[in-house]
């Protein structure tokens, strides 16, 4: 089970390959781009790497748990995976692929899916139901937060 066979949203961006994994490898951004992240701990030192994780909180104040998101792979600048942690609702196994357009344009896709705790036990077709809109809310920020700063340059 995991997120190889889940939905898959995706965006295209006006920005190339390397300002997506720029966007992606700055784990201080992720509270920007992720629905539900509201705040960052930390970010250990390393990361993209295989191993490293963001700590960070999730909820709205003054309702914030503490929780981390993990690499568990990652080929740059094309795929990160990542396994994220949302207690009380288990943990999911997230992909986030990048793909060259051309002509300074990329496609980011996003698949998810719950891989522990009471989130993986809803029926799968429901839970992707749940999971979708908020990955295509996650895209849009995404994209904002990249072409941002591709104009920049």
């Amino acid at each position: 089970m995991g997120a190889e066979h889940a939905v898959r949203i995706s965006r295209e961006v006006d920005a190339p390959v390397d300002v997506v994994w720029e966007v992606l490898s700055d784990g201080w951004l992720y509270p920007l781009w992720v629905v539900g992240a509201a705040r960052m701990r930390n970010v250990d030192h390393g990361w993209p790497a295989v191993g490293t994780r963001l700590h960070h909180s999730v909820g709205n104040w003054p309702f914030l748990l503490d929780d981390k998101t993990e690499v568990l792979e990652v080929q740059e600048p094309r795929m990160l995976r990542l396994k994220t942690h949302g207690w009380p609702a288990g943990a999911a196994e997230v992909i986030l692929d990048v793909e060259d357009l051309g002509g300074n344009r990329s496609r980011i896709s996003i698949r998810e899916d719950a891989t522990d705790g009471p989130g993986s036990l809803v029926p799968k077709p429901a839970r992707q139901m749940g999971i979708g809109p908020r990955n295509r809310e996650t895209m849009r920020r995404l994209a904002l937060l990249v072409e941002g700063r591709a104009e920049g340059r």
